[in-house]
């Protein structure tokens, strides 16, 4: 008898591979997941930008979710791009009911382009019914400033000061990502239900950025799964890290890709290639 992690992405679809739906299997992969998935959208991008995007409607959406958890026992979630009210109500009334132990929300607003993805209902939608159904969210600044309607933070003070308001939003466990401050460093800044504390990284000088949020949820999300059901505190806060850890490595091995003229991926699978 063998024994696996069952991890589900809730996302859209990336032709080019580095981010979305596609990026998040590759990071289920590598870190020893079984990968399903939900689309909740089609897109035409690259590594130049998104072009255009085709919401799937929100009943086929629940019907892949159902069919899904008719048959498989998942062990962790991670939600990526929501377009819209309806879809977001859709996934929260089928996890409510068929909840697994873990819910990771990554609350995809902003490419990294800079092109907007949702429009002010599904802001609004990710904010008041997502956030609160998840265990933890891994917004970036921008994402966090759009959460907040706050401006977007310039220093680590300004990040800082923006965690209670996160916090408040319902989810225990809060990931603000700081790769858009300027510096050498490039810390995150982790929130639990009891305490904050500062994960530091040193910044790695790279234009393969793409898809670098969505692997690291599902980085979080894969390793989450792996732990047992009654583990403490501290071991969520060494998944989180790991994930960290992981993604950093791919960060440094993405210069041995070659895919686009504009932003590349991270290498997913650095430890295996």
């Amino acid at each position: 008898m063998t024994s696996n992690v069952n991890v589900l992405t809730i996302a859209g679809s990336d032709p080019s591979g580095g981010a979305g739906i596609q990026a998040d299997l590759k990071t289920f992969s590598a870190l020893g997941a079984y990968g399903t998935s939900v689309i909740t959208a089609l897109t035409a991008q690259n590594t130049q930008g998104v072009q255009s995007v085709y919401p799937i409607p929100a009943e086929f959406i629940r019907a892949q979710l159902e069919t899904l958890l008719d048959d498989v026992e998942l062990d962790a979630v991670k939600i990526g791009m929501v377009a819209s009210r309806e879809v977001a109500e859709v996934i929260a009334d089928v996890l409510r009911r068929r909840r697994p132990r873990w819910i990771v929300l990554d609350p995809v607003m902003v490419a990294k382009s800079g092109d907007i993805l949702v429009d002010d209902a599904g802001i609004r939608a990710v904010r008041d019914i997502l956030v609160p159904l998840a265990d933890i969210i891994t917004p970036n600044l921008p994402e966090a400033a759009v959460l907040l309607a706050s401006p977007l933070p310039e220093s680590l003070d300004a990040m800082e000061a923006m965690l209670p308001g996160l916090t408040q939003l319902g989810a225990p466990y809060v990931v603000l990502k700081g790769g858009h401050l300027r510096g050498e460093t490039c810390p995150d800044l982790l929130a639990t239900p009891t305490s904050h504390e500062w994960l530091p990284a040193s910044r790695i000088q790279t234009d393969n950025l793409h898809g670098t949020g969505c692997a690291l949820s599902s980085a979080i999300a894969a390793c989450l799964a792996k732990l047992p059901a009654d583990a403490p505190d501290q071991a969520t806060v060494a998944a989180i890290g790991d994930a960290k850890r992981w993604l950093h490595a791919a960060l440094e091995a993405s210069v041995r890709l070659s895919v686009g003229k504009g932003r590349g991926p991270v290498h997913h699978f650095h430890a295996w290639w």
